[in-house]
This record gives structure tokens, sequence and C-alpha cells, in this order.
């Protein structure tokens, strides 16, 4: 007994001596050492230090990196790597860039669906996407359990795009304390779902025409908040902070801030639960609550409605429904409406819980 104690520890001993963080074996990858000239484009060092560094954490220390190309990680869990930027690490695209693609696409060679071995669950943490008013963000392109958090986007066409998982559509990645401001152009959205089972928490959205839009389902959003703002009230009227087009998907403490329509609901068995709309300026002519293109088929609890004198202009509308002459499925159940007197529709009234 006492042998195998001494050879268990002799064995952990080396295996931790093998493992230790030295001076030498810092842990992780540092991109700098793959960059030979600092103003040069930066893409194929970092893509290098990827594609020969699997199964490691790739460091940016703080400095501005230029890409020309998109950045791809592999999903296959025997390659994925970690992308961790220092709080200063910024990177931007040149100039002249013309890429449909976002700057970093996390899955985006290699994809896999496996959640069973160790590396599926990789992920972009840290630093600064500057992405110049032209390029969009992140996306992840395959692989699941995925994860963005602490991150900062900025002036970006789309912030960040979750594309179709390979597992049946699902992608179920995690989304966590990540700012995005938008380019306030006409198709900006800070966050894009096509895949399916995503986790979405504290996220601050600024400057987009479209906070978040789902068109995917068996999504979680916890504590989201889209701010609209522009130079110019021009496209006030189209702005949407959740956009619903998937259904079954469900929104805890999201707060629509300023923009003309707070929620679209456009599928069925969608769950809204302590979920807030205010408008605390005046702009445009019409505020909405929620609005169903058809029939309203979802479930609000706890909903607070935030409008005044100052800022109700032609209309103030709790609910807007396309068919307002049918009754859908849809349950509303205690509303707090600041101001009511302002509220200019009744529509709301048929699906309040008695």
């Amino acid at each position: 007994m006492r042998h195998n104690l001494l050879t268990c520890t002799l064995l952990g001993a080396s295996i931790f001596s093998a493992l230790a963080v030295t001076a030498q074996n810092p842990g992780y990858v540092n991109v700098a050492d793959y960059i030979t000239d600092p103003q040069a484009d930066a893409a194929p060092a970092i893509q290098r230090a990827i594609d020969e560094n699997p199964n490691r954490v790739i460091y940016f220390p703080d400095g501005k990196y230029t890409i020309s190309t998109p950045i791809l990680t592999p999903a296959d869990p025997e390659k994925s790597v970690c992308l961790e930027l220092s709080n200063f690490a910024v990177i931007r695209p040149s100039e002249g860039w013309d890429h449909d693609e976002a700057m970093i696409r996390l899955g985006g060679k290699d994809p896999s669906k496996t959640i069973i071995v160790p590396g599926s669950n990789y992920y972009f943490s840290g630093g600064i996407l500057d992405c110049g008013g032209v390029a969009k963000g992140i996306s992840i392109d395959s692989g699941r359990e995925t994860v963005i958090r602490n991150t900062s986007i900025k002036n970006a066409a789309v912030g960040i795009h979750i594309k179709k998982g390979s597992n049946n559509n699902s992608s179920d990645a995690d989304i966590r304390d990540v700012n995005i401001t938008g380019n306030m152009s006409p198709e900006c959205v800070g966050v894009l779902l096509d895949g399916f089972d995503n986790t979405l928490t504290n996220m601050r959205i600024y400057r987009t025409q479209t906070g978040v839009q789902l068109n995917s389902r068996g999504n979680v959003l916890r504590n989201i908040h889209p701010l609209y703002g522009s130079p110019g009230d021009e496209l006030f009227e189209t702005s949407v902070g959740f956009y619903d087009k998937g259904g079954s998907n469900w929104f805890d403490y999201c707060y629509s801030d300023q923009h003309a329509t707070a929620f679209v609901t456009e599928a069925d068995g969608s769950v809204f639960h302590d979920c807030f709309a205010y408008w605390y300026s005046n702009r445009g002519k019409k505020h909405t609550g929620f609005r169903a293109p058809g029939v309203f088929n979802s479930t609000v609890t706890n909903f607070v409605m935030g409008v005044d004198k100052s800022n109700a202009t032609d209309e103030n509308v709790i609910l807007e429904e396309g068919d307002a002459s049918n009754r859908g499925t849809g349950v509303i159940d205690n509303i707090r409406i600041f101001f009511p007197e302002y509220i200019t529709s009744t529509t709301h009234q048929k699906y309040l819980k008695p």
C-alpha cells in the first residue's frame, strides 16, 4: 500500500513538473511571438499560431492587431484553441475590408458537433473588436458549447452571428458579459441567432437597428439591454429591441430602451418574464411594447412599459396585432404602465389574465 502511494506521489510530481508554468513555458502561446512586423497584416501570423498549436490558449497582449482576412478557429476538439485577449488588445479590419464573413469565425474550420471529447468547449474571451463601421465582429460557424465572454465589440455591422449548428441546427453556445456597439446602418443587428439552444446573459447593445434577432428556437436571454441610438431619427420607426421570429424562446429581464418597437413576437410559444420597455425622450410617432404580425401567441408576465407626456407623440401601444379581429393563444399577466393615460390602444386587454 505504501509502495503504491509512493509511486502515485512520484508520478503526480513528475506530471506536475512537466506541466509547470515557468518563464520558458508560460502555459499559453503568445501570438506576439508570431508577428515579426507590427505594422504588417497580422492575419497570417495569427492564423499560423492557431493552426500550429492545437488545444492551447492563444494569448494576445495589449496592442493593435490589423487583419485583412477573417481568422478561423477549429471546432474539432483535437484541434480547438481558446483565444484570450488582454483587456486592451484590439483586433481591427484593414483598410478596404471587403468580407461578408465576420472578423473572427469560431469553428470556421474543421467542423464538429461532439460535446463528449475534451476540447469541445473552447472560447473567445476579453479584449476589443473594433469593426471600423464595416466589418462583422464574431461568428460561431460550427461546434457546440462555444463561449464568447468578457469582450467589447465596437462599430459592427453585426456584432455576433451564431449560425445553425451541426447537431440538428443546435449550436448550444454561451454568450455572456459582452458589450456591442453597432454602426447604425439600416441592416445593423447586435446579435443574430440562426442556431438553436443558445444562452445570452448580461449584455449591453447600443446603436443597432435591431438589438437581438432570433430566427431560431430554444434560446434563453437574461438581462439583455439594447439601447437605440442614432445621429438622427430617420431610421427610428423600423427599430426593434428584440425580434423573435423563431418562437419557443425565453426572455428574462430583457430591457428594450428607446427602440420604436420593444418586442416583435412572430411565432408561437415564447415567454417574456419581467421585461421592460421605456422611452425617455421625444422621438418618432409611435411607441409599441409588443407587436405580433398575426395574432398574439406568447406569454408575458410582469411587463413594465414606461411612457410619459414628454415623449408621447401619436401613439403609445402595449400590443399591436396584424390580425386584431381574431384572438391568439397569448396571455398577459400583471402589467404595469407608467402614465397609463397616454396609452392609445386597448388591443392588449383581451389577453389580460383574469
